[in-house]
């Protein structure tokens, strides 16, 4: 049995898609991600500015800890980044490169947060592929940081966090 949702928010109106999968199970063997989309929400990512319109579209439980820059407000706050630096690029760039699915038109963290709750879509691979590759920033820390140095490549590890990789544990 499979449970339909429909997205309506400033990127998004009437897309529906059908939730296949319980929520948090059956990933693709190779995908592996080390947190959830709360976890990340609630350690600090994309400066708060991911999701803020959409809260609707995912459980609830998911923003009770997160931190958003406040609705209704131009721009983005990298001190609410878990290591308080900007480690993303604009919209308009990935647009640019290529990164955007026109069903997930914030990118990555909103396939992977529509992933996580059960969506299986035809741009799984090419995602989960992009995190695969997204590790090598993974290796640049452990090879260049003591661990546990949370200091040490900041931009990088932000990054990973924005990637589901918990690089507070490398």
């Amino acid at each position: 049995m499979s449970k339909q949702i429909v997205a309506n928010d400033k990127m998004q109106n009437g897309y529906c898609y059908k939730l296949t999968e319980p929520m948090g199970q059956n990933f693709q063997a190779d995908f592996k991600p080390e947190l959830t989309p709360k976890q990340m929400l609630a350690l600090g990512v994309f400066s708060g500015r991911y999701l803020r319109d959409c809260q609707r579209e995912f459980p609830a439980d998911w923003f009770k800890k997160a931190k958003l820059f406040p609705q209704g407000l131009k721009g983005h706050d990298k001190n609410l980044n878990f290591f308080g630096v900007q480690a993303s690029q604009p919209l308009a760039e990935w647009r640019r490169k290529g990164w955007i699915h026109s069903d997930d038109p914030r990118g990555w963290f909103q396939w992977y947060c529509r992933y996580y709750l059960g969506r299986r879509h035809e741009d799984d691979g090419r995602q989960i592929k992009r995190w695969r590759a997204f590790r090598r920033h993974l290796m640049a820390v452990k090879n260049n940081c003591w661990p546990c140095d949370l200091a040490c490549r900041s931009r990088q590890r932000q990054a990973l966090l924005h990637w589901a990789y918990d690089s507070r544990k490398i």
